[in-house]
C-alpha cells in the first residue's frame, strides 16, 4: 500500500479501504455512521482503531468468561496493566504483551521496542518496574532463520533492559517446527506502587490541555498496529521492515523518570503511553474512558523529520512517548519536570464536551469522528468449528521401552527444550536494582520489594505441544504448571496475566482453538481462585496459511509465604528426596515421545485442579514450617529431568551434589523417569524433616514417596543411569551455545 509522504491526499474508495484492511461491512459501517465517505486522515485512524491488534473485536465476546475479581484486585483488564494488593498499601502492576511479527521481521528492534512498551505500560500507571521476564519461541533450530532470529531477538531484550535497568529475571524458551515462520515474542513486566496512587488513563475535566512528552514523532512504526501485527505473514513480509518502531532505552530511561516524577507530585489527571496507533489510540482511548471528546492541533507535536504528513503523525509509531492530561495550571511545572530530565513536552490539544474526535493540521480539520465510533468497533462472534484430524488417545503401548537409558538420557540433557539457557541469561542484567533474590534458572523468578520484607515471585509458562493436542488441557496445565512454579519457590498465585497467541481467527479451527483454551485458563483460575487482571491477544500468527500451534502463555505472580523462598537445587549429602504428587503412565505429548520416538500425537497428560490444590498446600504449609531443603516441579522431561536439574543447577562456586533414586514398583521405567504426569514435585529434606512432610502429605491425601537420597559425584537412576553429575552438566549447560552460535558463554 503506497503512504503519500508530503500534502497529497489520495482519493479515499473501497479499494483504498480494502487496502487498509477494513472489511466491506466496516467500510459501509463506516461511512453510514459519518454520513460521508471519510477523510484520507480518518480512514487511517479507523483502521489502526478497527484493528484486530487494538480491537480486539474477535476475541472480546470470549475474553468476558475470564475471572477478573477477587479480594486483592486493585486494577483488573481495561487498563494500561492490572494491578493487585500485596499488601502494607502496596500492590504489584504487570502485564505481558506480545511484539511477534515485529520481531521476526527485524529480530533486535522489534524485542527491544517489545521490552520498552510492556515497562511504559506498567510505570504509566505510576508504578516503579522491578523486574521483567520473556517467553521467546522459536522453529526449528535447523531452520536457517532460527539461529539469527534467537541472537538478535535475546540482544535485543538484553540491550534494551540493560540499559533502562530493570533486571531480566527469567523467562521461557521452546523451539518447535511451528514457529519456523512466526516466532513469538512476549514480554512481562512487574512494578510496585502505592495503592492510593494508582494512575489510570481515563481523561477527565472539559478544557484540560493534553501533553505529548518524550521523544519526537518520526516516520517508524506506521502501520505496526493494523497492517504488521493484524495480518499473516505472506512472501511480502519482509517489505514490512518499516513498519517496525525504533526504541531508545536511554530515553525511556528519562521518560520513566518524568513520569514518575509528574506522579509523585500530582500533576496529571491522566496517563496513557503511546504504542500501538500512537498517538491516534492512545488519545482516543483516554478520551472514550473519560466519556469525552478532544481535540488535537498537530502543528504542535515535535517532529524529527520534515514534511511529515497528518496522516503520518497521528498513526507513527515512535517510542518513548507519553501522552498526559493535566490542569491548565500544572502545565509550565509538568514542562519543567521534562525539561530537567532533556525531554519534550507539548501541549498538543485539549478535552471537549462533545465526544467527538476532532484533529487540525496546518488550520485544516481533517478529522472529525465520533470517539465512541473509534472506541468501540463491534465484536465479532466468528465461526467455530473443531478440526477433522482432532487427536486420539495414544497409550504407552505406542512407545517402545528404550534399550540403553544412558543415552536417553544424554540426549534429552542436551536437546533443545530441555538444556540450561544460561546462554541466555547471561545477556540479561538480573542483578540491577539488588532486589533479586532467586535468580534465572529455578522454577520462578523472586524479587524482594526493597524497603520492605515483601518478597515477590513470578513466572511465565505455557508447554505449546500440550495446546496443540488438546487446546483446553494444555491451556489448564499452562495454569497448573505457573501455579506449581510459584508454590515450588514457597509463594501463593495472586494473579494472572495472560498472552494469547493464535493463527488467523477467520478460520473456524483457529477460533475453536482460542474458545477451547479460554475456556481451560478459565476453568482453571476459578478452580484455584486467581484473577486475570491483564492480558493481550495476538492473532495472525501464521504464514502462507500454516499457522503457529496454539499458544497461551500465562504470566503469573505470586506472594512468598515462607521466610526465604525455596530454590530448586540439592543442597547437602544426606537430604532425603520425595516425591510429591501421582505419577501415570503418560509417554504422549512428552519431549521423551518426540525425541526418543518422533512422536507428537496423542493427549497431554491429565490435569486433576483438585490434586493440584493439595499439592500447593502441602508444600506451603512445608516452606512455612522450614521442612524442605529444595523443591523443584516435575515437568517437561519428567522426574529424570527434574533429578538433573536438581543437581546441576547449583549456583556457580558452589559443588554440584549427586543423588540416587529408585524406581516406582509396577511401572513402566521409561513412563516412570520421562512422563510428564501434572501435580508432582521433587523435594529434598533433612531427615529429621521426613516424618513431618509424610505427615503434612498424607493429611493432604497428597502421595508421597522416598526415592532416595543426595550425595556422592553420580547420578543414578536405580540400575539404569549412572552418569557423573560434572558431565551431565557440561552438556546440559552447554548445549544452548553450541545450538546458536556453535560455542557457550559462560
Amino acid at each position: 500500500m503506497g503512504r503519500p509522504t508530503s500534502s497529497e491526499r489520495p482519493p479515499v474508495t473501497p479499494e483504498l479501504a480494502r487496502e487498509h484492511g477494513l472489511t466491506t461491512g466496516e467500510w459501509e459501517r463506516l461511512c453510514s455512521r459519518l454520513g460521508r465517505v471519510p477523510t484520507y486522515e480518518e480512514l487511517g485512524v479507523a483502521t489502526v482503531m478497527w484493528s484486530e491488534h487494538c480491537s480486539y473485536k474477535s476475541s472480546r465476546f470470549h475474553l468476558r468468561r475470564l475471572p477478573t475479581t477477587g479480594d486483592r484486585v486493585v486494577q483488573g483488564p481495561g487498563e494500561n496493566a492490572g494491578a493487585v494488593s500485596i499488601g502494607g498499601g502496596l500492590a504489584v502492576v504487570f502485564k505481558i504483551e506480545s511484539h511477534n511479527h515485529p520481531s521476526y521481521i527485524e529480530p533486535y528492534q522489534g524485542a527491544a521496542t517489545g521490552v520498552g512498551g510492556i515497562l511504559r505500560d506498567v510505570f504509566t500507571m505510576g508504578a516503579r518496574p522491578i523486574a521483567s521476564l520473556n517467553s521467546l519461541r522459536f522453529g526449528d533450530p535447523s531452520h536457517p532463520k532460527t539461529r539469527s532470529l534467537v541472537r538478535g531477538v535475546v540482544a535485543g531484550i538484553g540491550g534494551y533492559g540493560n540499559s533502562i535497568g530493570v533486571p531480566t529475571v527469567g523467562g521461557e524458551v521452546y523451539f518447535d517446527h511451528g514457529y519456523d515462520g512466526n516466532c513469538l515474542v512476549n514480554a512481562f513486566t512487574l512494578g510496585v506502587v502505592e495503592e492510593s496512587r494508582l494512575m489510570l488513563a481515563r481523561a477527565s475535566g472539559v478544557g484540560n490541555p493534553v501533553l505529548l512528552i518524550g521523544s519526537r514523532t518520526g516516520r517508524d512504526g506506521i502501520h505496526g498496529a493494523s497492517l504488521l501485527a493484524s495480518a499473516e505473514f505472506d512472501a511480502t513480509s519482509e517489505e514490512k521492515r518499516p513498519t517496525v518502531q525504533v526504541g531508545d532505552p536511554f530515553t525511556e530511561k528519562l521518560l520513566l523518570e518524568a513520569t514518575l516524577e509528574i506522579q509523585a507530585a500530582d500533576l496529571a489527571v491522566a496517563v496513557q503511553d503511546l504504542g500501538a496507533a500512537g498517538l491516534t489510540s492512545s488519545s482516543v482511548e483516554m478520551a472514550s474512558r473519560g466519556e469525552l471528546g478532544i481535540e488535537l492541533d498537530l502543528d504542535h507535536v515535535p517532529l524529527r523529520e520534515t514534511g511529515m504528513t497528518a496522516y503520518e503523525i497521528m498513526l507513527s509509531e515512535s517510542q518513548e512517548r507519553m501522552l498526559i492530561v493535566c490542569e491548565p495550571a500544572r502545565v509550565p511545572q509538568i514542562q519543567a519536570v521534562c525539561r530537567k530530565w532533556d525531554l519534550e513536552a507539548a501541549v498538543v490539544g485539549r478535552l471537549t464536551d462533545d465526544g467527538t474526535y476532532r484533529v487540525r493540521h496546518h488550520g485544516v480539520e481533517v478529522i472529525a469522528v465520533p470517539v465512541d465510533l473509534l472506541a468501540d468497533p463491534p465484536a465479532l462472534e466468528r465461526p467455530i468449528a473443531e478440526p477433522a484430524d482432532a487427536e486420539t488417545e495414544v497409550g504407552p503401548e505406542a512407545f517402545p521401552e528404550p534399550e540403553d537409558y544412558e543415552r536417553v538420557l544424554r540426549d534429552l540433557v542436551a536437546s533443545p527444550n530441555l538444556c540450561s539457557r544460561q546462554w541466555i541469561w547471561d545477556q540479561y542484567d538480573h542483578f540491577v536494582g539488588g532486589g533479586t533474590l532467586v535468580h534465572p534458572g529455578g522454577d520462578a523468578a523472586v524479587v524482594q520489594v526493597v524497603g520492605t520484607d515483601l518478597k515477590v515471585a513470578m513466572t511465565v509458562d505455557c508447554n505449546s505441544r500440550y495446546c496443540q493436542l488438546d487446546p483446553y488441557v494444555g491451556a489448564s496445565i499452562a495454569i497448573c504448571e505457573a501455579a506449581r512454579n510459584l508454590v515450588a519457590s514457597g509463594a501463593e498465585p495472586i494473579g494472572v496475566s495472560d498472552c494469547l497467541n493464535f493463527g488467523n481467527p477467520e478460520r473456524p479451527e483457529i477460533m475453536w482453538q482460542f474458545e477451547q483454551a479460554v475456556n481451560g485458563i478459565r476453568d482453571a483460575c476459578v478452580a484455584f481462585r486467581l484473577p486475570v487482571v491483564s492480558g493481550n491477544v495476538s492473532f495472525y500468527n501464521e504464514t502462507e496459511g500454516r499457522a503457529i500451534p496454539p499458544t497461551p502463555t500465562i504470566a503469573m505472580v505470586g506472594l512468598v509465604r515462607a521466610s526465604q523462598p525455596l530454590t530448586s537445587w540439592f543442597k547437602a549429602a544426606g537430604d532425603e528426596i520425595w516425591l510429591l504428587g501421582s505419577s501415570r503412565e503418560e509417554l504422549a505429548g512428552s519431549e521423551f515421545a518426540a525425541i526418543v520416538h518422533g512422536r507428537r500425537d496423542g493427549a497431554p497428560p491429565w490435569v486433576d485442579f483438585r490434586a493440584e490444590q493439595a499439592l500447593h498446600q502441602v508444600v506451603l504449609s512445608a516452606a512455612e514450617r522450614s521442612l524442605l531443603a529444595s523443591c523443584h516441579d516435575v515437568s517437561d522431561g519428567g522426574l529424570a529431568m527434574a533429578m538433573v536439574e536438581s543437581c546441576c543447577s547449583v549456583p556457580d562456586g558452589l559443588p554440584m551434589p549427586g543423588a540416587r533414586i529408585r524406581l516406582a514398583e509396577g511401572m513402566r521405567p521409561d513412563a516412570w523417569l520421562f512422563g510428564e504426569s501434572q501435580g508432582r514435585m521433587l523435594v529434598s529434606v533433612k531427615r529429621e524433616a521426613s516424618s513431618a512432610l509424610r505427615d503434612l502429605a498424607s493429611g493432604h491425601a497428597v502421595p508421597a514417596m522416598q526415592l532416595g537420597e543426595v550425595g556422592g559425584t553420580t547420578l543414578d537412576l536405580d540400575d539404569l543411569v549412572s552418569i557423573p553429575v560434572a558431565e551431565l552438566a557440561a552438556v546440559w549447560r552447554g548445549a544452548f551455545g553450541a545450538l546458536v552460535d556453535g560455542g557457550t558463554r559462560r
